[in-house]
């Protein structure tokens, strides 16, 4: 039975010198295989195998990586905050506009932490609990100007407060965010628009 010329080659590498000798002796028919191969007279279609072979693995490592830079990570489209659902909302006297109250939007920022994603974030106005929050949402509240605790917390953080100045002045803006940091803690901030 005839041996590849691959193996015959890995087979001399491990045995060394003294056993090429031996295995020659031992296998005259592989080596008439192996140089039918390496001579290209004796085997016209192995010249062609072998750049076949090499353009065959090259298209194959391109194909794999079209492939892959395809499946690439792009930053995602900005996708609008939805509003909480009406039946979520607890107190709902802070969340209908009036004469002279002032818009103040709380926004949950999105997370493709999964850790996170899942907790509803409760907020609270001067210490009232209005609602709470999933990953992606938010509430307008109308408040009338001066100063207002808002607070935010989850069923495993305290809650946290941010006294906040609301404020007619189109210098300043009326939104607040509610982040999770890199320990899963909830935070609340105020922002620009």
């Amino acid at each position: 039975m005839p041996m590849r010329a691959s193996f015959r080659r890995r087979a001399t590498r491990v045995a060394g010198f003294a056993g090429l000798a031996a295995h020659r002796a031992a296998t005259p028919v592989a080596d008439s295989v192996a140089d039918s191969v390496a001579d290209p007279a004796a085997n016209p279609t192995a010249t062609l195998a072998a750049p076949l072979v090499s353009l065959f693995a090259t298209a194959l490592a391109a194909f794999a990586l079209f492939t892959l830079a395809g499946c690439a990570s792009a930053p995602a489209e900005p996708v609008p905050f939805k509003p909480v659902p009406l039946d979520r909302i607890v107190r709902s006297g802070y969340t209908q506009a009036g004469p002279g109250l002032v818009a103040v939007d709380v926004r949950r920022e999105r997370s493709r932490d999964v850790i996170v994603r899942f907790r509803d974030a409760l907020v609270y106005v001067d210490g009232e609990r209005v609602t709470d929050l999933m990953n992606g949402e938010h509430v307008v509240f109308y408040l009338p100007p001066g100063r207002h605790r808002i607070g935010v917390s989850t069923q495993f953080d305290p809650v946290v407060e941010l006294n906040f100045l609301v404020t007619a002045d189109p210098r300043y803006t009326n939104r607040a965010s509610v982040t999770f940091n890199d320990d899963h803690r909830i935070g609340l901030r105020r922002v620009a628009q």
